[in-house]
């Protein structure tokens, strides 16, 4: 089978986390990458599920600018008492 060369940017932490991460597991970077895009192949999906960060969901944001505007209008800090949203 012919080989290539595949290069991409990645953050250099992230880069050295997952160094580490697959020797821990008795894997190169190269045969991790090679493992995802076999499945990705096969299955025609991204094996792992992908969402939004909820952080940034309309409703938190809303809350956000909410609490934002309360402490530019009182100068201090939210008490927010949450209950089960």
């Amino acid at each position: 089978m012919a080989q290539a060369m595949v290069n991409f940017r990645m953050d250099e932490t992230l880069k050295s986390n997952m160094e580490k991460t697959c020797k821990k597991m008795g894997l190169t970077v190269t045969a991790a990458y090679t493992m995802f895009a076999t499945k990705v192949t096969n299955e025609q999906r991204i094996p792992f599920e992908i969402t939004a960060d909820p952080f940034y969901s309309e409703r938190n944001m809303d809350r956000l600018r909410k609490n934002a505007a309360e402490m530019d209008k009182t100068g201090g800090t939210v008490h927010e008492v949450r209950l089960d949203d």
